[in-house]
């Protein structure tokens, strides 16, 4: 299931700067699997070469390192269940692809503002309450309905 902490973490597993940890501590094997190649193709449109070179119809030849925020985001999410990472570098475009993980595994972000979920159904529960939500309806009231997003960061 996929959990949401909104505002400050205080765990000792917690990752701010999932972006500086993923070009650190990344496995060329995560780069190459079905799931990367699908979220650097969905997110950076982009296609995975092998471990160190991505093609981008903007940038031509990449290393791995200069993904996208989110998308590095994702593949430490899917791959690494021993941190919490702030997803807050993921925008909208990554919403479907935690759901996803969720569905595979337990799974706990950080998010510092509220995340389209989008129309269709979901199970995520929120850890500062306790609650699971179904909906983005749902997601959004009780978020700002407990002011969940003035806790600082």
């Amino acid at each position: 299931m996929l959990n949401i902490i909104y505002g400050k973490v205080d765990a000792d597993n917690y990752i701010f700067d999932p972006d500086t940890f993923f070009n650190n501590q990344y496995d060329e094997d995560w780069i190459v699997d079905d799931f990367s190649k699908k979220v650097i193709a969905d997110i950076d449109k982009s296609e995975v070469q092998g471990p160190y070179s991505i093609l981008s119809p903007v940038l031509g030849s990449i290393s791995t390192e200069r993904l996208s925020g989110g998308v590095k985001t994702l593949i430490l999410i899917n791959n690494d269940s021993d941190h919490i990472f702030n997803a807050s570098a993921c925008g909208d475009n990554c919403a479907k692809w935690l759901i996803d993980i969720g569905k595979r595994k337990d799974i706990t972000i950080r998010l510092g503002y509220l995340m389209d979920f989008g129309d269709d159904n979901f199970d995520i529960t929120i850890q500062n309450t306790g609650r699971i939500v179904h909906s983005t309806n749902e997601l959004d009231d009780e978020v700002i309905g407990k002011r969940l997003l003035h806790e600082a960061e």
